[in-house]
């Protein structure tokens, strides 16, 4: 069998752009080098000697030299899940971004704590949609006269207070997993829905699983008057999107699905649906982190993939699976910049602390937050 060419040609960051690309995509640089062995065998040794009293999450997005320590990986609901089904950890690490440690606060018992090792470590789509644009925009819907008929589905990458606010108007929380159910749900108790805080999430679920057309879904701009929109065309629309997206998944084109095509002969493109809705047109597959990980892992020897999603998830694929060519559907190389913010220093400073009993970066919504964040988050588990 000829052995897969899997080095393409790459931007080089901090040294090409793609002025095609959403807002916020830009990479300042390459990831640091590893952390050196002395960081290691101290994260080992306060990791021992805490024991069972911490727990440790890591997201499929985290570095290498994270996720190594972590008791448990997986994307942000399983954790803040995982995080909840061990009540005797007193201490819960979490390393991921703001809004998943909120959530493991949100699901724990109050006894537990969540650190977060870096505090910067927050989420671009998440802040794209804050409590007091969200209150604007549903007084928007109200002075359109539709506000009764609108059903609130907030992504899970949000904050706890976009949470409570879905909850407080009886909505629920989805994943990229149950977007169509969240939806059916939404649209058998209302005849709009207010999606938050990714377009293009909510935009593919609802033109290709739902069966509604690009002209039933319109685009809410919290930093223009209304939304940009006219009373008319937000009473005229079935799925009303915030105008939000992911920094990573944003940046591919469907010239970047037409390139590797032409590249690679038989290549199968496999994204995620928070890709643009072309994007997503143009891939083979399309579905959660989980279901690209569980797609690579049956996938045939030899057989080539193109993955569109965050490239620390696209190395270890490719370092896990050598027998199968997997390379970044982009020729720009980009990471999560706010999810690479928890390094191994980090990750060690928390562990070190937590064996003196000193809780650093504790994560705590405030009780009312939780209480309807907790009602939005239990809407989703009851989903059909």
């Amino acid at each position: 069998m000829t052995t897969p060419v899997r080095d393409l040609p790459l931007l080089f960051l901090g040294t090409g752009s793609d002025p095609a690309s959403e807002r916020g995509v830009d990479c300042p640089g390459d990831l640091p080098p590893a952390s050196d062995p002395a960081l290691v065998e101290r994260a080992r040794a306060a990791k021992a000697a805490l024991g069972d009293r911490v727990f440790v999450l890591g997201h499929h997005y985290q570095r290498d030299e994270v996720i190594q320590f972590a008791d448990v990986t997986g994307d942000s609901f399983k954790l803040a899940q995982q995080a909840a089904a061990r009540p005797d950890a007193p201490y819960i690490v979490f390393c991921g971004v703001h809004f998943m440690a909120e959530s493991a606060d949100i699901l724990t018992a109050p006894h537990q704590r969540v650190i977060l090792p870096d505090l910067a470590a927050g989420c671009s789509m998440a802040d794209m949609a804050t409590f007091d644009q969200v209150e604007e925009c549903w007084e928007a819907l109200e002075d359109a006269g539709i506000a009764d008929d609108v059903v609130p589905v907030t992504y899970m990458n949000s904050s706890a207070d976009i949470k409570a606010f879905v909850g407080r108007h009886g909505g629920t929380v989805c994943t990229s997993s149950n977007a169509k159910r969240a939806l059916d749900w939404a649209y058998a108790r209302g005849e709009k829905v207010l999606f938050l805080p990714d377009q293009h999430l909510g935009r593919n679920t609802a033109v290709l699983e739902m069966g509604l057309s690009l002209d039933d879904c319109v685009v809410y701009n919290p930093h223009r008057p209304n939304g940009g929109l006219t009373d008319e065309q937000l009473r005229d629309a079935k799925m009303i999107l915030w105008q939000g997206h992911c920094s990573v998944h944003g940046r591919f084109s469907k010239k970047s699905v037409d390139d590797v095509r032409a590249r690679v002969p038989g290549v199968n493109v496999l994204v995620h649906p928070e890709c643009r809705h072309e994007v997503v047109l143009s891939a083979d597959l399309v579905g959660s982190t989980e279901y690209i990980i569980k797609t690579v892992e049956a996938a045939a020897p030899g057989s080539s993939w193109a993955i569109g999603t965050e490239l620390n998830l696209v190395k270890r694929l490719a370092t896990e699976h050598p027998d199968k060519n997997i390379m970044f559907l982009d020729k720009a190389v980009c990471f999560c910049s706010t999810m690479n913010r928890i390094d191994l220093p980090h990750l060690v400073r928390s562990l070190e602390s937590l064996m003196r009993d000193e809780v650093v970066n504790q994560i705590k919504v405030d009780e009312e937050t939780a209480h309807y964040s907790r009602k939005a988050l239990d809407q989703m588990l009851a989903l059909p």
